[in-house]
């Protein structure tokens, strides 16, 4: 094995928080917003941590911030709309994710039967209700149960990786770099 000088190290006792986020930083995740409305008006938390939980029951998962003041405001929603974003809605995502008091101008927003909204074009949408939490350091570990789910026909989402929003590579691996199911444990 080799130590390349050229890539960022981190260690408990002796690394900083920005080295462990570079670390973080090389971590491929997908993009979702959280949305629903919130005293008559839309309410957005973006998430680069969103992750699959279970099958049965259907769970996924996001983490946030201990404190944030957004997710206080949509942690007492009965139904939140999850739009895990499409490739070329980067620009939705730093829109949703910023304090700005326009920041919903331009963004075609669908509401749900319970207030849930959803971002318009998304790659997967999401109906999730908030079945638990775990603290998790200077974050908090939302789960949530799906209650309703689409795909968006074939698109594919957006990531966040490198520091940076990216799209999936259209080139498909060889058959050799595949992994069958059958071999998954």
């Amino acid at each position: 094995m080799t130590h390349d000088d050229d890539h960022t190290s981190w260690e408990r006792h002796s690394g900083t928080a920005p080295e462990l986020r570079g670390i973080f930083a090389g971590v491929p995740a997908p993009v979702a917003a959280l949305c629903a409305t919130v005293g008559g008006g839309p309410e957005s938390f973006v998430a680069s941590s969103f992750v699959p939980v279970s099958l049965d029951p259907p769970l996924v998962s996001v983490c946030v911030r201990t404190g944030s003041a957004t997710w206080a405001r949509l942690r007492g929603c009965s139904r939140l709309g999850v739009s895990v974003l499409e490739r070329g809605q980067s620009h939705l995502a730093r829109r949703l994710a910023s304090r700005a008091p326009d920041r919903f101008a331009g963004v075609d927003l669908v509401e749900g039967a319970e207030g849930e909204l959803f971002v318009a074009g998304a790659a997967v949408t999401m109906t999730c209700s908030i079945t638990g939490t775990a603290p998790a350091g200077d974050h908090e570990i939302v789960f949530l149960l799906i209650e309703r789910a689409r795909a968006g026909g074939g698109a594919e989402p957006v990531v966040f990786h490198g520091s940076r929003f990216r799209r999936l590579s259209r080139e498909p691996l060889a058959p050799a770099d595949w992994w069958p199911l059958s071999e998954w444990q």
